[in-house]
């Protein structure tokens, strides 16, 4: 009789540590099945940074060749200053002359 009860306490036990493991792996599926999610989810954010790393890359590109035109401008006004001047310079003399031969 005693290994009758025991029996059933056996099958109960398997039963119960059977139970746990279920739970266990249920447990173990879902947690695999978040970090599947969350690393799903930090692939979509990586190729959203890099799509935004080379949109930023084009944009610095187009500002660097925007600067390069924008120093040959400021020669050229530079330059063109410059020729102001010593026309101012020289009609000034021109405007002496003149004073100077009217009198």
């Amino acid at each position: 009789m005693a290994s009758a009860e025991t029996q059933p306490r056996f099958g109960q036990s398997v039963k119960g540590l059977l139970s746990d493991k279920v739970g266990s792996c249920s447990g173990d599926v879902i947690a695999l099945t978040r970090q599947v999610l969350k690393g799903s989810r930090s692939q979509e954010l990586l190729g959203q940074a890099a799509r935004n790393m080379v949109i930023q890359e084009d944009a610095i590109l187009h500002s660097e060749d925007s600067l390069r035109k924008m120093s040959i401008i400021t020669t050229h006004l530079q330059y063109q200053q410059e020729a102001i001047q010593k026309n101012v310079e020289h009609s000034k003399n021109l405007q002496d002359q003149l004073r100077h031969l009217l009198k």
